[in-house]
């Protein structure tokens, strides 16, 4: 809530006539006098309205019933918290001075001229003096009236304040100091006329004042510095760049209209540009323009306002034109005639370097030198090709020479450019240089020669460490082979290779890495020397290029998703770090052949597949093996975590269920709580029926130790529902060894065999359970009276039927083997559980023993697991 502070400034009487029409000027109020930063301003009634300068004005037609009319003027600070009131009170005016105001109004009327005068001028920068008086209002009621002038806005009460005042008994409005008109283009202030009393027999007068623009500002580039480049030889008018300048100066005016013009050239001589006076877009003058005699020139400009008058402001500026280069200078030899020697028999050598002269840029196409034999050579036993590092040419002998056949060979090689050759402006079609080689034969006893003499090996990165990558070999110019030449590298190449000594087979010594060290080039020369019995050797280069190999294993970004029950696809993206071809596409596979039977992948892109359930699953979390296969067969093993969620947006959900890595689902609190409820629900029918039935109360007589002393065989089971009360046979002896049991026809129901050594043992050890033999001790069989109806006989029993017997684990290595688990049940009323694992032949004579024990027709179910 905001709280303001109140209080009664003072109070203004205005004398108006009775009758007041809308949009009356009714008086003005200073409202500075009694807050100096009003925010709001407002008025009680809604008659009035109240402008920022104080002005009172009428919203509608007001008629004075009464002598006098109040309300009040409300400003409020809202900053500073502050509220003051004006209390104004319009009296109506005695009729004899209202009908005389009212007859020298009507005279106003005709006659006012000088309250509206034409726009103030003001010239920028004036020197005075100051004051100095710039115009005059007047109102013309100042004849019948006192009159008193005032004004506010911009250069009186607001910034600049104090440039401007107006005197109050004359309406001479004054200046007080120079004015900046690119600060302060023009000014427009509100006059105001009004009595003694406050009344405003004018209407507030908005009057414009008009700095006048004086040439204070020289123009100026946009940039200390342009530079532009134009081809050598260019063509007169060729346009080269555009220079840009500005002026603050008043636009449009002589003050702004710039011309430009070039000052000075250097270096110094005829000019071969131009500067347009009006744009300032320089252009080629002269065809002259060659960058070997001259490469850049550097231009003085200068701009200059009032179209270039003497008297006009100017200011200088910079050029920089750069000359690029064309193929206009012809390559020629440094000598005119070159002689060599060379042994005879020996091919793929050097025997000579030939250099030649271009002007044109280094390293550019107009200066790349082809050599190219054209006389001589018709054997083709030279070959001339170019250094590109120094553009020299290299002639080598590619062809054996017989000093017998010649003892000398006189070639001819002419060169030329890798660009074309373009004629300058005036110049004559030029010759092609050439230069003569006389080769001079050796009749010498040769060593081994390389063949061939440069031999490039590539080789992937990341080979192991002494594979070998090829094989170089030279021979023996007389005998044609190379038995007897051993092969070594000198010290100070790089040692990424060597050669065997014998049989010249070449081998890494690194692991070459394009991304280490000085193997980022992928390549290096290598010089080979090889040396017969005589001690004569012969050179050959090895160029070892390192290609790009598949060392990177291919890896899936993103293994964590969560699926919602609209089973929308997840899409697997692979990267791989390794460039093409060993990269993409990928080929993704489901690696568990169980999860591969609830998923499936489907392909997307080279890069992407889509991975989604094959049909209904239950909801978990799987842990899904995906193998991802680059293009050059490297396979990268990736598990994917999908969280199958009973959910809308992944957001909502949360871990009802899990799936362990093998793919079990593990049941959450609901489903659990579900079965428990099912379980006491079928518990409590089946109470039900027994006890509804009551001729189908067992029963049967044991000792008392019977809970200590029996051992129940585990094809012992209930009655079902088929038994009818009328069936059961009473308990009778079946064995001479002390066995009762329950017989329905022909069909045993379960039997009990007793005995004081008859127990079942639980083995344990090795992390196994055994099923113990079953012994039969002596004594003499005693019947007990105790009789126990069938709930009691079912509590006895159920939690011995339900051990399970393991006769062996699943190895984890083992993953051919399978676990099965046997179960066989009568409506609930009688369990049995047996897991019989295959996993080993070791275990099969115990599993066989415990078979033994089974009902036959639970037995055949059994024995199929064990033969499998």
């Amino acid at each position: 809530v905001l709280s303001l502070c109140c209080e009664a400034c003072k109070k203004v009487i205005f004398h108006v006539p009775s009758e007041l029409e809308a949009d009356t000027l009714v008086g003005r109020v200073d409202l500075k006098e009694c807050l100096q930063s009003a925010e709001i301003i407002s008025s009680s009634d809604g008659n009035f309205k109240i402008l920022e300068d104080g002005s009172v004005y009428t919203t509608s037609a007001v008629s004075l019933s009464a002598e006098k009319k109040t309300f009040t003027i409300l400003l409020k600070d809202i900053q500073e918290h502050v509220q003051k009131k004006i209390h104004v009170s319009l009296v109506e005016e005695e009729k004899k001075t209202q009908k005389t105001r009212h007859a020298r109004d009507t005279v106003l009327k005709r006659t006012k001229r000088r309250w509206g005068p034409i726009p103030s001028v003001m010239i920028e920068n004036s020197l005075g003096p100051f004051p100095l008086q710039i115009q005059q209002v007047q109102s013309d009621t100042a004849q019948n009236y006192t009159i008193y002038y005032s004004a506010s806005g911009p250069g009186i009460d607001q910034d600049p304040k104090g440039l401007f005042y107006i005197e109050r008994e004359t309406g001479n409005i004054f200046a007080t100091r120079a004015v900046d008109r690119e600060q302060y283009p023009s000014f427009q202030i509100i006059c105001f006329a009004t009595t003694p009393d406050g009344y405003s027999p004018e209407v507030p007068l908005v009057h414009t004042i008009r700095i006048e623009d004086d040439n204070d500002n020289a123009p100026y580039f946009t940039q200390d510095l342009f530079e532009f480049s134009v081809l050598e030889n260019s063509k007169p008018g060729v346009l080269v760049g555009k220079m840009i300048a500005e002026d603050r100066d008043e636009p449009f005016t002589l003050h702004t209209k710039l011309k430009y013009r070039i000052v000075s050239q250097d270096p110094p001589g005829p000019p071969v540009f131009s500067l347009h006076g009006d744009t300032g877009v320089i252009t080629v003058s002269s065809p002259q323009l060659d960058r070997e005699m001259v490469p850049s020139y550097t231009l003085l400009t200068e701009v200059r306002d009032m179209a270039g008058q003497p008297f006009g402001l100017c200011s200088t500026g910079t050029v920089i034109i750069h000359i690029r280069d064309t193929n206009d200078n012809a390559p020629s030899f440094k000598q005119m005639q070159y002689e060599t020697r060379v042994e005879e028999n020996r091919v793929n050598v050097e025997i000579l370097r030939i250099s030649v002269i271009d002007l044109d840029e280094p390293g550019s196409p107009g200066s790349g030198a082809v050599y190219e034999i054209i006389k001589g050579n018709d054997d083709r036993s030279f070959e001339i090709t170019t250094d590109k590092n120094t553009n020299e040419g290299i002639l080598c002998v590619v062809k054996g020479l017989d000093y017998e056949s010649a003892k000398q060979r006189i070639l001819v090689i002419a060169v030329n450019n890798e660009a074309p050759y373009m004629l300058a402006p005036h110049s004559q079609q030029l010759s092609q240089s050439t230069s003569s080689v006389t080769v001079h034969i050796l009749d010498v006893d040769e060593g081994p020669v390389f063949k061939p003499c440069h031999l490039r090996i590539d080789v992937k990165e990341c080979e192991d460490i002494g594979t070998i990558i090829g094989r170089y070999l030279a021979e023996d110019p007389e005998t044609g082979n190379s038995e007897g030449i051993c092969y070594r590298i000198p010290p100070g190449q790089c040692n990424w290779i060597n050669i065997d000594e014998k049989s010249g087979e070449v081998r890494t010594i690194k692991v070459l890495d394009r991304d280490v060290g000085e193997m980022r080039r992928g390549q290096c020369n290598i010089t080979v020397l090889a040396i017969d019995r005589n001690g004569k050797t012969g050179t050959g280069t090895i160029q070892v290029v390192i290609q790009p190999g598949n060392k990177n294993y291919p890896r899936i970004t993103k293994t964590d998703y969560i699926m919602c029950r609209d089973r929308k696809p997840i899409c697997l993206t692979a990267e791989d770090g390794d460039e093409s071809p060993y990269s993409s596409p990928f080929v993704y596979r489901i690696t568990d052949r169980s999860l591969a039977s609830l998923w499936k992948i489907t392909q997307h892109n080279d890069n992407s597949v889509y991975l989604s359930p094959k049909g209904d699953i239950p909801f978990g979390i799987y842990n899904i093996p995906v193998s991802v296969i680059d293009n050059g067969g490297k396979a990268g093993e990736n598990h994917i975590t999908v969280n199958f969620c009973d959910c809308v947006t992944p957001t909502e959900c949360g871990s009802s269920a899990r799936v362990g890595p093998a793919g079990n689902v593990t049941l959450g609190v609901w489903a659990i709580l579900a079965m428990i409820l099912g379980s006491l629900l079928l518990l409590l029918i089946l109470i039900t029926i027994c006890g509804c039935c009551g001729s189908g109360v067992m029963h049967r007589h044991v000792t008392d130790d019977c809970a200590n002393h029996n051992l129940i065989i585990s094809n012992t089971e209930a009655p079902g529902e088929e038994v009818m009360d009328h069936n059961i046979i009473p308990l009778q002896n079946t064995s001479d060894q002390g066995g009762y049991g329950i017989k329905t026809g022909d069909q045993q129901t379960f039997e009990m065999v007793k005995g004081r050594g008859q127990t079942l043992e639980s083995v344990k050890g090795g992390g196994h359970q055994t099923l113990g033999s079953v012994k039969e001790g002596g004594g003499q069989a005693m019947m007990d009276t105790c009789r126990y109806s069938y709930s009691e006989w079912h509590n006895f029993t159920h939690p011995r039927l339900g051990e399970k017997v393991h006769l062996c684990r699943q190895d984890e290595e083992q993953k051919h083997s399978e676990d099965y688990l046997l179960s066989y049940n009568y409506e609930g009323k009688g369990s049995l559980a047996g897991s019989v694992g295959c996993c080993s032949d070791q275990h099969e004579e115990e599993a066989l023993d415990f078979l033994d024990q089974l009902e036959p027709k639970f037995r055949t179910l059994a024995e199929t697991c064990v033969k499998r």
